[in-house]
């Protein structure tokens, strides 16, 4: 599962007050969720189409092929991992971050016995697009709440800030996790370099409209409450 990082900073100037800052709270986790199960959905339509997958997702696919658990608790487990790591890098978790380690497998479990096998090359195409599509659309909810980044985006970041570049950092964590699945016995397709090259531009499209501004504090949120109802 590759998670591209983009700040929720991206948001449009849209208008968006909420009446207090319980219900911004709620807005913003009811978004998030919704996001990651997109995103898991997309996984999981990816992994069916047997094209080939994100370099995390070929790592997930070969660490279940090995051991014999399902791919989404393999997910599960290799996120909780990464969150460890966020310890010697100083990361801290939010909230989003910690639906995202266990939403997303789950989800895939949950959708992935529902998409019937096809031995057909449209379907499996159809699959494929089909599920960037929607990560991409589950990306702009969940990044765009601003609750936090996920668990391979935040070992990313913690690498930056201990010198390295985002891109040198991102560059060699998916060459790593890659060369970890073939290891695996996983091989990239056409769906990994689709994913790769395209979930960037698409994440770019969707974030802008469906981010929200950053939160503020809930008594900049009461002020411009009382301000309105003057």
């Amino acid at each position: 599962m590759q998670v591209v990082a983009f700040s929720s900073n991206a948001a449009t100037a849209r208008e968006y007050t909420p009446s207090s800052a319980s219900a911004d709270w709620a807005n913003r986790l009811s978004r998030c969720a919704f996001g990651l199960a997109l995103f898991g959905a997309g996984i999981a339509l990816i992994l069916q189409a047997h094209l080939g997958a994100a370099p995390w997702d070929m790592l997930h696919q070969g660490l279940s092929n090995k051991t014999g658990i399902s791919v989404g608790v393999i997910i599960e487990a290799v996120g909780f991992v990464l969150l460890l790591l966020w310890i010697p890098l100083k990361q801290r978790p939010g909230i989003g971050t910690i639906l995202n380690a266990f939403e997303i497998g789950f989800v895939v479990d949950l959708v992935a016995p529902l998409l019937p096998d096809s031995d057909r090359l449209l379907v499996r195409t159809g699959y494929l697009v089909a599920g960037i599509l929607i990560i991409a659309i589950g990306s702009g909810f969940y990044i765009g709440a601003g609750l936090g980044p996920g668990p391979r985006d935040g070992l990313m970041l913690g690498l930056e800030q201990r010198g390295l570049s985002v891109r040198k950092a991102r560059t060699g964590i998916e060459l790593s996790v890659g060369i970890a699945a073939i290891a695996l016995g996983v091989r990239p397709g056409i769906g990994t370099l689709m994913f790769m090259f395209g979930i960037g531009p698409l994440v770019q499209l969707t974030l802008p409209p469906l981010a929200l501004p950053p939160r503020e504090t809930r008594s900049a949120i009461a002020a411009r409450a009382a301000l309105a109802q003057s």
